[in-house]
């Protein structure tokens, strides 16, 4: 659309607070700007009523890109309520501003998932499972995944196994469901025979109980006892506990400095 600076604040801010707006600052002479433009047409018209897309050329409205501290095109700013949310530089491929605008452009989901790790905060947690069993995504999932391991490792097996892990963060925290419910799937029968049998499976038992300060009290107890029980079970279920738990965990915060001894 046409962009005239008096506008700016209407057209752009203001409309941002009614859905987002991508803005587009080019210029004729600019290339890579010629190269990028016919890529957010096209995705703008794959997604009506979105996102809006803007174009603003620099050079009859430097007063707009001075504002934004333009100083290299095409940039591409990302306003909702009247703020600049994401931002890239520079001519990019049409699967990468794909893949940017999945990652940066609020959605009902997006929201609501950030509702409930909101909820998950404030500790409640069965409010954040309901709403996190209507979401799709792979973050949704991952969420509820890390929530309900301890009570149905089976469902959170099944949830990481069904995600992409795109990022490392992302990655530990479904290496360490995986773990957290492979460990809770034995029965004591089939724990590894060694020293630190007994208190391997009284961790087990605590984990099902949710009593992750004692059962992370028992994993260095089995550390203390026997280092290597079971190929390492303790050190691998340590991990992935305080990885699920998180370093501001209050069990993170009183056991991950002993526990840490024991990991090399």
């Amino acid at each position: 659309m046409a962009l005239e600076v008096a506008n700016f604040d209407k057209e752009v801010l203001e409309k941002s607070r009614e859905l987002p707006v991508l803005v587009d600052f080019w210029a004729p002479w600019c290339g890579p700007c010629r190269v990028l433009g016919p890529i957010l047409d096209k995705l703008a018209a794959e997604d009506p009523g979105e996102w809006l897309l803007v174009k603003l050329n620099t050079d009859e409205y430097s007063e707009v890109s001075m504002r934004y501290a333009i100083r290299g095109i095409p940039a591409v700013k990302l306003f909702v309520d009247g703020e600049v949310i994401a931002e890239f530089t520079g001519s990019l491929p049409e699967f990468q501003v794909k893949k940017w605008l999945a990652e940066n452009i609020p959605s009902a989901e997006s929201d609501s998932l950030a509702y409930a790790a909101c909820l998950v905060g404030e500790g409640r947690i069965p409010e954040a499972q309901a709403l996190l069993e209507d979401l799709d995504s792979d973050e949704a999932k991952v969420l509820l995944a890390r929530l309900i391991v301890f009570t149905d490792p089976v469902r959170a097996s099944e949830l990481s196994a069904s995600v992409e892990a795109s990022d490392l963060n992302t990655k530990s925290i479904v290496d360490a469901v995986r773990e957290v419910a492979a460990v809770l799937a034995l029965d004591a029968s089939s724990l590894p025979v060694g020293r630190g049998q007994e208190a391997f499976a009284n961790v087990v038992s605590l984990l099902r109980s949710g009593r992750f300060d004692e059962a992370a009290s028992g994993i260095i107890t089995v550390l203390q006892t026997d280092r290597l029980y079971g190929d390492d079970a303790a050190r691998k279920l340590g991990i992935a506990l305080f990885t699920l738990l998180g370093p501001d965990d209050a069990v993170t915060r009183k056991h991950r400095r002993m526990f840490d001894m024991y990991l090399y």
